[in-house]
């Protein structure tokens, strides 16, 4: 009995669809045919480099096809794929590939100077594979990917099986601590996928029923945020199990003209971005620019990592009426939580959703949240999930707990239940400000901000307090040419919340700037609160 495995499936595809596009950036399309023999070059490649089953393959890239293709490469030779923050400096870049122990990375010509100063730092791996991008060249140590991707391929070149049992790990963190390396199974996390889809695909392999999925002309869908974060990557394992394509953007730095373009260009059906941090620049390129694109092929956006205001959504509602927005809710270690989604006319309330399946939501001592009690609970959900934390069993031990006899994720997040059973999330614990005693979570400070109509972007941090431990601060990018004064702001919060929860201070800047994934740059901003005024 076979069981679920990437590998597998994705050769199915290119067998049933050789000539239809997997991979497209700009004039650069790369058919399925391509992409499979590429993925068993390099696989093959890495064999021979003396790589064993299932050690570690690291992708140290920029958005790009090479990303995709060596991931499908690393699937193929029984590898398991790593991701890579492209943000980190030597000292965390030695941290992530000894604590993951890595034996080979694949990565852009960009990042070489980096890894020259770390390198001695990570003796265990045994393969440098340089992606050209432009910039630096190809340095001694490293082999150009185009020589692994054209390496000739024996019938037996690979002395061991791909199985559902080989995993991908996926290292989220930064914000709570040091990176922790999620260990998803192939076949937990590909049913745990179609799952949450709403489809019941069987329990074991079946490829004749991925050949029944397999769309001749599928179109592509775009993940506009990192590949190096799970969401954007799992949403294209999802997309090419059913034969459609990956679209690329051409700019490394997010641009919304480039976005659009790509969406019009490339007739994007789907597209994967990451809350307001990108909903409202585009938003701005659609006011500005009303029907320069033809964005008739875009059906679904799909929103998950921050949060995604109700007003931005009715913003792209309007010049997308069609469309159907997805508030996806979740983390490397969940999935999805749930989701919400909301069309022309139908609404869905901020950072809400209802739970379905095994998502649940746990007081601190086991039971259930009564729905309109207004107790605070845990978020939580069972069924397929992560072995655990790849060399972490303390952490591991953390958050994956038991109740009633079942294992459970537990990431974090704190929530509410209404009375009709919808879900209002509040944050994640380890953000939470303790001012006074009272607890508050950013996140519901910060969508009240943004509900003003002269704040474009807020974060809202905890900052020491000799009197009340710590105090609220807001770090607020007002819309551009507008002029809103503190207290205003903070009066409007007190319209919203408890007075308590309203920001002390406010600090202006014309530019908050978020991280690649569009999340806040935290440490930045803290130092920014902390200087003397």
């Amino acid at each position: 009995m076979v069981s679920w495995n990437l590998s597998d499936i994705f050769a199915t595809v290119a067998a049933e669809i050789p000539d239809s596009p997997a991979l497209i950036q700009g004039k650069r399309i790369v058919p399925w045919r391509d992409l499979d023999r590429r993925a068993t070059s390099i696989a093959t490649y890495l064999v021979g480099c003396g790589l064993e089953r299932q050690d570690k393959v690291a992708q140290y890239m920029h958005n790009a096809p090479e990303y995709i293709e060596s991931i499908i490469a690393a699937f193929r030779g029984g590898f398991v794929p790593l991701n890579t923050n492209f943000r980190y400096g030597p000292d965390e870049l030695a941290y992530l590939w000894n604590n993951g122990d890595v034996a080979c990375v694949v990565f852009h010509g960009s990042f070489a100077d980096t890894i020259e100063k770390m390198r001695d730092r990570v003796p265990d791996v045994k393969v440098w594979i340089w992606v050209e991008d432009g910039t630096l060249a190809c340095p001694s140590w490293a082999v150009p990917y185009e020589t692994a991707a054209s390496a000739p391929v024996r019938e037996d070149w690979r002395p061991w099986p791909v199985s559902g049992d080989d995993l991908l790990l996926l290292y989220t963190g930064g914000t709570t601590g040091l990176p922790k390396g999620v260990m998803w199974r192939q076949e937990d996390l590909f049913l745990r996928l179609n799952t949450e889809n709403g489809d019941a695909y069987p329990e074991t392999q079946d490829l004749e029923y991925i050949r029944s999925k397999v769309a001749r002309n599928g179109r592509p869908h775009l993940s506009a945020g990192p590949l190096m974060h799970g969401a954007g990557l799992l949403t294209c394992f999802m997309t090419l199990s059913r034969g459609g394509a990956i679209s690329h953007l051409r700019k490394r730095s997010f641009d919304p003209i480039d976005l659009l373009d790509t969406v019009e260009r490339d007739h994007v059906a789907t597209l994967m971005w990451v809350g307001d941090a990108f909903a409202r620049p585009v938003l701005r390129a659609l006011d500005e620019h009303p029907g320069r694109w033809d964005l008739g092929s875009l059906r679904t956006i799909i929103s998950s990592g921050v949060v995604f205001s109700s007003e931005v959504k009715d913003g792209i509602i309007n010049h997308i009426p069609h469309v159907a927005i997805a508030d996806v809710f979740g983390s490397s270690e969940t999935m999805s939580l749930g989701r919400s989604v909301s069309k022309r006319g139908q609404h869905n309330r901020t950072a809400s959703f209802k739970a379905k399946g095994t998502t649940r939501v746990i007081t601190e001592d086991g039971r259930d949240v009564r729905p309109g009690s207004g107790e605070r609970g845990l978020l939580a959900i069972g069924g397929r999930q992560p072995i655990g934390y790849y060399n972490d069993p303390v952490k591991t031990a953390a958050t994956f707990r038991e109740f009633d006899g079942q294992r459970y994720v537990v990431p974090g997040d704190w929530a509410t239940v209404d009375v009709d059973g919808t879900v209002i999330l509040i944050g994640r614990g380890s953000e939470c400000i303790n001012t006074g005693g009272e607890k508050v979570f950013p996140e519901e400070v910060e969508i009240v901000l943004k509900r003003h109509t002269a704040v474009y972007d807020a974060v809202v941090l905890g900052v020491p307090d000799d009197r009340f431990g710590q105090s609220i601060v807001a770090v607020v990018e007002p819309v551009p040419g507008e002029d809103v004064a503190a207290e205003t702001l903070i009066n409007h919060v007190k319209s919203q919340l408890s007075s308590y929860k309203a920001p002390r201070r406010i600090l202006f800047q014309p530019h908050i700037g978020r991280l690649p994934n569009g999340k806040a740059d935290l440490m930045a901003l803290r130092t920014l609160v902390a200087a003397p005024t």
